[in-house]
């Protein structure tokens, strides 16, 4: 899939949720406010029956307008205009709450003129029963009315969210959908991304070989030429030739295997003490011994160096790899130090470089299996992006931490921290 079908893909997929979420919204919000509405009118409506109920009692007239006045959401206060007998009030809310089929819990208070304060009434569950000397709240007074109780609804949200159960197990579905729909496209995101590090390696792959076997042709050439046996010198460097190029094959395809290997069996370590200090030393010289003219690698041996714990192959394969890459991307006339550092409760061995340096947007993926610093379509730097990848795992497997530190233009530093007793 090229790039610009799966930006097109990503965009209209961000469209769709954003489209989708934002008119499930409206219409949950919507019906909420329906509902919400309908259920204050069923309030309203019993109240008011319950005013005029007490009013023909009392053998008084309703005030004039709507008694029943909403003061917060799920607060009313309702007009009597009468002296009210608790018991009374309490009957006839049952009565008319029981009737339109209101089924909510709901305290109730009456105001006293002579104390000038809100009598705690009730509290009455959804069912019906209540809950007596249980005091929840203080209901608050309402300046407007002289003979007036008042009554709250607590669990009024909740109600109302139980009326939307269709509507919030649809929600749960599209939201469910949504995320289904959001990990396909990272699916494809990912498979997109592993698909251009196969063609990348691939294509790496094919220039790794080209270089050596066309060598290899070149000299089984010349070796078939007639008359080269009478030239045994040039039969032997032509030879020579094709020894070193058939080794070098040799060792693209044990890395390849190797990663192979790490990937599916893990990796095994056969660990014992190692002095640090004099395996750098030698892994530096012998890479000095088998690179070109004018390496400069430099070694640092820090002070009490005790010996670590660890497989002697591996971490010698972790420090050729870092060699190789400081090589391959600073250059062969590049500065390379090596260094231990003693710290408190490890051991630090750092390999840094002179060279380009790391993008920061590189950092966190030279790590990655295949991945190689992007250098456009000039093939400069040899290699299949594993050296890394090797270290990484290596490091896990030793249960060390591994850290790389690069700016541009500054060089780059990798730093192994090998845990030690104190």
């Amino acid at each position: 899939m090229k790039n610009i079908q799966v930006r097109f893909v990503v965009l209209l997929g961000a469209v769709s949720i954003i489209g989708i979420i934002t008119v499930q919204v409206y219409f949950l919000m919507q019906a909420w406010n329906i509902r919400e509405k309908q259920l204050h009118q069923t309030i309203v409506i019993g109240l008011g029956n319950v005013a005029g109920e007490i009013c023909r009692l009392n053998k008084t007239t309703l005030p004039y307008g709507t008694p029943v006045k909403q003061v917060s959401s799920n607060y009313f206060v309702v007009d009597v205009s009468s002296v009210i007998d608790v018991n009374i009030l309490e009957y006839f809310l049952k009565k008319e709450f029981s009737k339109l089929k209101l089924h909510t819990d709901y305290e109730y208070a009456i105001y006293d003129c002579h104390t000038d304060k809100m009598i705690y009434g009730n509290y009455i569950q959804a069912d019906g029963a209540d809950k007596p000397g249980k005091v929840y709240s203080i209901l608050p007074k309402y300046d407007r009315y002289l003979y007036y109780f008042g009554i709250r609804f607590p669990a009024l949200q909740s109600n109302i969210a139980g009326n939307m159960g269709a509507w919030l197990f649809f929600s749960v579905i599209l939201l469910l959908s949504v995320i289904f729909f959001v990990y396909a496209i990272f699916v494809i995101l990912q498979q997109k991304r592993g698909s251009e590090m196969q063609k990348e390696f691939i294509n790496n792959m094919t220039h790794e070989f080209k270089t050596p076997l066309s060598s290899i042709n070149i000299s089984a050439d010349v070796l078939t030429q007639s008359g080269i046996a009478n030239n045994p010198e040039r039969i032997h460097t032509y030879a020579k030739v094709i020894k070193q190029e058939n080794n070098r094959l040799i060792m693209q395809v044990e890395k390849i295997l190797q990663v192979a290997r790490i990937e599916k069996q893990g990796i095994h370590l056969k660990k014992e003490p190692i002095d640090l200090n004099a395996l750098v030393e030698t892994v530096a010289a012998t890479f000095r011994a088998n690179s070109e003219a004018g390496m400069n690698i430099k070694t640092i041996a820090g002070d009490n160096i005790k010996p670590v714990f660890g497989d002697v192959l591996h971490l010698t394969n972790i420090l050729f790899n870092l060699l190789d890459n400081a090589v391959k991307y600073a250059g062969a006339s590049s500065s390379i130090t090596i260094c231990t550092i003693r710290e408190a409760g490890a051991v630090v061995l750092q390999v840094a470089d002179n060279g380009p340096g790391i993008s920061p947007e590189y950092q966190k993926k030279v790590f990655g299996k295949f991945f190689r610093v992007p250098s456009g379509n000039v093939h400069d730097v040899k290699g299949f992006g594993l050296g890394l990848f090797y270290v990484k795992k290596t490091c896990e497997a030793h249960r060390w931490k591994v850290k790389l530190e690069s700016k541009p233009g500054q060089g780059t530093t990798v730093q192994i921290r090998i845990p030690q007793p104190r």
